[in-house]
């Protein structure tokens, strides 16, 4: 089993910053894709940002310029450097994963348990 813990939501003034951290743990030999998606109250699930495992990114329009994905490979962590942080930036944000447990050669996606981020105006 592999588990995605994330940390760093919280509540911030608009135009404030924050940073995610999502670590993955449990049955891994290797970590495809990792990224954040968010879903704001009565709206669908979207992407935010994603990184292959190597190194290609891929971000939502709407937070091109202030968002930054990375990754440590070593730590089998992806983060989230948020600026420039707007009320509509205010979601649940959710990290996920395409992992390979054992070697297979083929993954699994999983998703952490969500945190908050809120952006006061």
């Amino acid at each position: 089993q592999v588990q995605l813990v994330e940390s760093g939501g919280g509540l911030v003034q608009a135009g404030g910053s924050l940073r995610l951290s999502c670590e993955a743990s449990g049955s891994i030999f290797s970590i495809d894709a990792m990224g954040w998606y968010r879903q704001a109250p009565g709206k669908r699930r979207e992407l935010v940002a994603r990184m292959a495992s190597g190194g290609s990114t891929n971000y939502a329009d709407s937070i091109k310029g202030r968002f930054t994905i990375s990754r440590d490979n070593a730590k089998n962590t992806v983060y989230l450097q948020m600026n420039s942080l707007k009320p509509e930036d205010t979601a649940v944000y959710y990290c996920n994963a395409d992992v390979d447990p054992a070697g297979w050669r083929s993954t699994l996606n999983y998703w952490g348990q969500g945190t908050q981020v809120t952006v006061s105006s």
